[in-house]
This record gives structure tokens, C-alpha cells and sequence, in this order.
């Protein structure tokens, strides 16, 4: 008989999104005409349109691709050189950091990459997570076989949990025991916090001293609005040895729905082999991704460039003004009723501290009960999540304020 992957049997419980889908529908089924009413403030999927210039140029790929001369079957999996060049001038020379097109990967999404980057790494490194984290990062390390089993509290065996609290702002401090991966996100999911310059510089020295490898979510770049706050690991000095950056299209161009986004593997990022020789983890990046990946489509990467025109980049101004509006207003409304709130300025999330004693499950129960507004468990992050949720501000403004309206409202 054919044999499972028994590491999948450690996962403790359904993936956070999924079971709050699960209470929601119990909810609307039991409670059908609040359905027409509930707000959604918790998965951090985009509400607002494609860009014009993305759908002008998609239309474009269309006709082009209904022609024999224009027509693209298979691309270069690596992505086409049009998209890749705009992006490493864009986002990286135009900024004075050193960037090669050819160190650019086009994906179908950051998550699919945080959790496929894996294949390139051996059984034996000491993974190191942000507590609350991103809940990709930790089952894909426990799906791949890098963790031991868990424990009651959830969090598993063999992964290094770096903690982060009100008391540090969220950003973990440099841990004292040696680690090998370590996955940072700035501006942070859930919480909304951004790392400085000077946290950057010592978690690059970290991993250059200890031979560590930094993976670098950066998906919500965008939203910086903070001229101090970097938006690359990249503008670190010594990162291009030691660091891979995921970024996305998804939040900052509207294509969660398109799926395109890319990861940055630098040719100077070194690894050991078993023999104890460093050698390159580009080639072996390249070798899995050509072997593993069709690529994305040709029309989904011509809407991606047009992103960066002139058009494009003002439209992508626009939309991020305005989910950051909403932030605004729901930062607001929360801060009214006198709770502890953080994220929202440099990121489109919001970080609640829930009120003394209560669970993040039972607040996110709470609001879905009594006000119709479906949130995102603290606790569902991690164990430093939990007596927290998050609130999402990619909606609708109407819905941003009648959310915040609301909120206002009840009896905390």
C-alpha cells in the first residue's frame, strides 16, 4: 500500500481562514438575514477594482494573443524579461539598490513562494518564526518535515518562536540561541508593525555572522508611507548575502484574484552543501522553479508591467490611499472605545487588544454575533496573538464606515 506524508497527520487544527468561513456559514445559515448585512474585516483580500492600466493592457495580451503573430504559448518560467526588468528598475535601482533582472522570479503568489522556497533547503536547519506569525510560514516548515510534533498551545517542536509584543512594538528581539532560517514580515501580518533601519541592520549582521538566511515578506512595501521605514531588506548593506524578499502584487495592485508576484533570490546568497562547501542558492531557486513551474500567464504578466507606468503607478497610489483612509477610520472608531490599538499607519491591518479577559476567539465570536463584522483571532496567529484581533481595512469605504459605526457602538 502507498504510504501518506505523515508529517501533515502533526497539523493541529484546520487553516485559520477556512474555519473562520466555517463560523461564518454557521452563523449566516442559522442567521440567514444577517447575511446581507455582515461586514468582512478579517482575510486580507482587496475589495476595490483592477487598475485601468492593468485591465487596458490584459485586453491588449488578449487581442495580441488572437493573432498568429502575437500569440505566446509557454514563456520563460523565470518570468518575461519585460516584467522582470521593470520591476528590478522600479523597485530596486531606481532606488539605488543593486539589482540583475535574472534575480527576479514572477510567481503565481508570495504565499505559494514562502512556502516552495523550502525545497531548496536541507532537513536539518533550526527554523525561526515572528510570534504572532503568518500561519504559512509555520505549516509549510511542519508539511515539509522541519518540525517535531505540537504542542497543546499549538506551537511545535523545533521551531525557534521569536516573541513579539506591545513591549518590544511587535518587532522580536535578536535571539540569543543560533538559528539557520528565519523568516521576517514587514510591514508586519498580523500586526501592522514596521521594522526600523538600525532592527534591520542587526538581524542582516545576525545572519552574516551565524551564516543564517533571512526570508523577507515583504508584500505590504506599499503601504509604507513613512519616509524612514525601509522598504526592501535590500537597503540593508550586506543583506544581498544573506537574504530572499517575497513581494506581491496582490494587495497594492488588486490581483488576489489575478495571482502574480515575485521573489527575489540575489546570486551572492550562499548556503552550505553537506561537504561543507557555501555554494549559491540561485541556481538551485532557478533549477526548482524551471522544473516545477509553467510560469505565469503571458496576459496576467502584461497587466502586472502596466502597473508600473505612469498610469499604473497612479492608480496603485490611489487604491492604497484609500484602504489606508479606511484604516484611518477604523483605527478610530477602535481607539474610541478605549482599546489598546496598533498597525493601520504603515500597513492596511489594525491590531486590537482585546478587552481583560477575553480570549480572541470569544471577541471574534462577539462582533460576529452581535454587530455582524467577521474579524481575525489573535490566537489563530500564535500564542503571543492570543487577548488580540486583527481588523482589516481593505474595503469598501461604506463599509469601512458603517464597520467603524458599529464598532463604536457596543459595550466593550
Amino acid at each position: 500500500m502507498a504510504t501518506l506524508n505523515t508529517h501533515y497527520l502533526k497539523l493541529k487544527a484546520g487553516y485559520l481562514f477556512p474555519e473562520i468561513a466555517r463560523r461564518v456559514r454557521v452563523f449566516t445559515e442559522a442567521n440567514p438575514e444577517a447575511a446581507a448585512r455582515m461586514i468582512r474585516c478579517g482575510i486580507g483580500d482587496v475589495t476595490e477594482p483592477l487598475p485601468l492600466a492593468a485591465r487596458k493592457a490584459m485586453h491588449e495580451a488578449v487581442d495580441e494573443m488572437g493573432t498568429p503573430e502575437g500569440f505566446h504559448g509557454y514563456g520563460p518560467e523565470q518570468g518575461y524579461e519585460f516584467l522582470r526588468s521593470a520591476i528590478a528598475k522600479h523597485d530596486y535601482r531606481d532606488r539605488g539598490l543593486e539589482m540583475a533582472d535574472d534575480e527576479i522570479f514572477i510567481s503565481d503568489g508570495s504565499k505559494c513562494d514562502g512556502g516552495n522556497i523550502l525545497d531548496i533547503f536541507g532537513k536539518g536547519n533550526r527554523i525561526a518564526v515572528m510570534d504572532p506569525v503568518y500561519t504559512v510560514y509555520v505549516d509549510t516548515n511542519v508539511m515539509a518535515g522541519h518540525t517535531g510534533e505540537a504542542n497543546e498551545d499549538g506551537s511545535y517542536e523545533g521551531i525557534s518562536y521569536l516573541e513579539c509584543t506591545a513591549e518590544n512594538g511587535f518587532v522580536p528581539e535578536i535571539p540569543t540561541e543560533r538559528v539557520d532560517i528565519i523568516y521576517l514580515c514587514f510591514p508586519n501580518n498580523p500586526t501592522g508593525a514596521v521594522a526600523s533601519r538600525d532592527q534591520l541592520t542587526a538581524w542582516v549582521e545576525y545572519a552574516r555572522k551565524h551564516g543564517s538566511i533571512l526570508l523577507y515578506d515583504a508584500a505590504y512595501e506599499a503601504f509604507i508611507s513613512d519616509p524612514a521605514v525601509p522598504h526592501s531588506i535590500y537597503e540593508i548593506p550586506g543583506s544581498r548575502e544573506c537574504a530572499i524578499e517575497f513581494r506581491s502584487f496582490s494587495k497594492n495592485g488588486g490581483f488576489t484574484g489575478t495571482r502574480c508576484a515575485f521573489t527575489v533570490v540575489p546570486k551572492s546568497v550562499m548556503a552550505l552543501a553537506l561537504e561543507g562547501e557555501s555554494r549559491p542558492l540561485h541556481p538551485l531557486w532557478h533549477r526548482r522553479f524551471t522544473t516545477k513551474f509553467n510560469g505565469v500567464s503571458y496576459l496576467t504578466q502584461r497587466g502586472a508591467a502596466a502597473l508600473y507606468t505612469e498610469q499604473g503607478r497612479a492608480e496603485v497610489s490611489g487604491l492604497i490611499a484609500g484602504y489606508m483612509h479606511n484604516a484611518e477610520i477604523l483605527r478610530e472608531a477602535v481607539a474610541a472605545c478605549g482599546l489598546q490599538v496598533y498597525g493601520g499607519v504603515n500597513a492596511p491591518y489594525i491590531w486590537v487588544k482585546g478587552p481583560p479577559g477575553a480570549t480572541s476567539w470569544e471577541i471574534f465570536d462577539r462582533m460576529l454575533n452581535e454587530v455582524n463584522i467577521v474579524v481575525t483571532p489573535g490566537s489563530g496567529f500564535g500564542r503571543a496573538g492570543e487577548g488580540y484581533f486583527r481588523i482589516s481595512a481593505f474595503n469598501s469605504r461604506e463599509k469601512a464606515l458603517e464597520a467603524a459605526s458599529r464598532i463604536r457602538a457596543m459595550v466593550w
